[in-house]
């Protein structure tokens, strides 16, 4: 990568209000004295779990994808699948069998041998229902996976991953999965050590020595300060892990991350929601600002369960009274593309069909079909976003406030806002708890079927409580497919049937990724479109 020019920071100047709470915080000694990390990264928040199998937000899966490792990992520039604990595999003909050769030098950061059999355990673990894993789904590829994790096989013995050996796996697929190695760098396929979990339950996580399969081990993590990692010399590839110790800072705030960046406290910050919103368009100009395209999507949910919203006509009215033009224009300015269809522009293999455009006229007539002409019986109803300290709380405020306007002026409906602490808004969607929430998604590897496949029936991370089996069994007909223009065709069905005709979601606009970070100081770190980073090759370098 070309380095930038060196940029002067004494040229430009901050507010004060912006230097006021990154002083407050080194002041009051929010951070307690450590010896100084290689890499310091403003992770944006306190993780959920460091637990592979049920983490659900990025910023977790950032840090345990330096703890825990699976078959295979990312590639730092491509996002594209290369080994980890498995040095090759072979497929069969059909494409419907994996066997994957574990190297010889896989150990835990303990010490003990890593086995086939572990890869085993962690894959049933993630598939038992009693782990509760939202991302359970992402091996249901596997024969009877779905029926363990449903409850009506009982024998884990019947799912499709067998160790032959102790250096050798066997997936058996129900069809051919053209994207399966890349669900191998997930960390639901990640390899967790049984005897810990065994041991310490629930808690396991805590205990300590923890051991690892990743790159590096869990050093401490201390809520409100810190998660510190510190290299694994037992890692297979330790004698190219970069850095010694990386820590990683749950800070929400925009404005203190800046300053803690500026004030060389912190190496990297990633994330568009800890750029400070009223200077993102000069911060852009900045040669250590980095926007880049990556797969994401910003959407709304909406709860079918519920009335009046059980009603697909309210629903199509609801999206065709969006403006998504002026939302991007007038709020995220950063970059970001307004969506009609669900699927990022870019994903490979995969053009996708149009969607519901603008459209407040068409809008009015369904709502009226529906028996809400100009909105008269329509209930007043709640849209409900996540709270922080950040600028993401600020962002999911504006666009509730704009959308807010819009369905009152083109639909002649009332909506409420509700700002939920993120813990409970997560756990408000999956339990449905809600009838229209803000919603975001960030692809797992670069396929289509990582965005459609989660509104199928059963999949974890639908959480709008719609069931189609028609689109269920398009999801399915075209992951058997081996042909990709016929499988893209199946999955423009798909998506169709669920941005235009029954929509339980609003696309609104496509991310654009935003870090921050000198690349005259900081190498191995490369935009890319998963916005995953692996840690092991991020080093700082020695300054003259």
């Amino acid at each position: 990568m070309r380095a930038p020019k060196m940029f002067s920071r004494a040229r430009f100047r901050f507010p004060a209000f912006l230097l006021f709470p990154a002083l407050c915080l080194l002041a009051t000694g929010c951070f307690r004295r450590e010896p100084a990390a290689d890499i310091t990264i403003i992770n944006y928040a306190e993780p959920d779990s460091l637990d592979p199998a049920v983490m659900m937000s990025q910023p977790d899966m950032r840090i345990a994808r330096g703890m825990f490792e699976g078959l295979a990992r990312l590639d730092p520039k491509t996002s594209l699948a290369i080994p980890g604990l498995a040095q090759s595999w072979d497929i069969s003909p059909d494409g419907k069998t994996y066997t994957f050769h574990l190297r010889t030098n896989l150990a835990w950061s303990t010490g003990e041998p890593i086995t086939a059999q572990d890869v085993v355990y962690s894959w049933d673990r993630a598939l038992n229902p009693m782990t509760a894993s939202d991302y359970a789904s992402s091996l249901f590829y596997l024969k009877n996976a779905e029926a363990y994790n449903a409850g009506t096989i009982k024998d884990p013995s019947l799912v499709g991953i067998h160790a032959l050996n102790p250096r050798t796996v066997r997936v058996d697929l129900n069809g051919p999965t053209p994207f399966f190695i890349d669900i191998c760098t997930f960390p639901a396929a990640f390899v967790v050590p049984r005897w810990t979990i065994e041991k310490y339950g629930d808690r396991w996580i805590m205990a300590r020595p923890l051991p690892s399969s990743g790159p590096y081990e869990l050093d401490f993590w201390r809520l409100s300060d810190r998660v510190r990692l510190r290299k694994n010399p037992r890692y297979w590839n330790a004698a190219h892990t970069q850095s010694d110790v990386i820590d990683f800072l749950p800070i929400s705030s925009p404005n203190t991350a800046l300053n803690l960046y500026e004030s060389g406290d912190v190496d990297i910050v990633w994330d568009k929601d800890s750029v400070p919103h009223q200077l993102l368009d000069i911060l852009l100009k900045r040669p250590d600002f980095h926007s880049f395209h990556f797969l994401g999507t910003y959407f709304i949910r909406i709860n079918v369960t519920q009335k009046p919203f059980n009603d697909p006509r309210v629903r199509r009215a609801l999206a065709l009274a969006v403006d998504k033009d002026l939302i991007v224009k007038k709020i995220m300015r950063g970059g970001e593309e307004p969506a009609t269809h669900f699927v990022p522009d870019g994903t490979a293999d995969y053009s996708s069909p149009p969607g519901l455009e603008y459209n407040p006229a068409l809008a009015r007539q369904l709502l009226a079909q529906a028996g809400y002409p100009g909105g008269k019986g329509f209930p007043r109803f709640e849209y409900a976003f996540d709270a922080s300290n950040s600028g993401a709380a600020q962002t999911h405020e504006n666009i509730a406030v704009e959308l807010q306007r819009m369905w009152h002026d083109n639909l002649g409906i009332q909506m409420d806002l509700r700002e939920v602490e993120t813990t409970v808004f997560w756990r408000m969607q999956s339990q449905l708890e809600y009838q229209v929430a803000r919603a975001s998604w960030v692809g797992d590897y670069d396929d289509a079927n990582t965005f459609l496949e989660m509104f199928t029936s059963n999949d974890g991370n639908n959480r709008t409580g719609w069931k189609n089996p028609a689109y269920d069994a398009l999801i399915t007909d075209a992951n058997e497919q081996r042909d990709m223009k016929a499988r893209e065709k199946i999955f423009q069905k798909a998506e169709t049937l669920l941005v235009s005709n029954d929509v339980p979601i609003i696309p609104l606009f496509f991310y654009a990724g935003v870090m921050y970070y000198d690349t005259n100081k900081i190498q191995g770190l490369y935009p890319n479109l998963l916005d995953d980073h692996p840690l092991e090759y991020i080093r700082k370098v020695k300054q003259p």
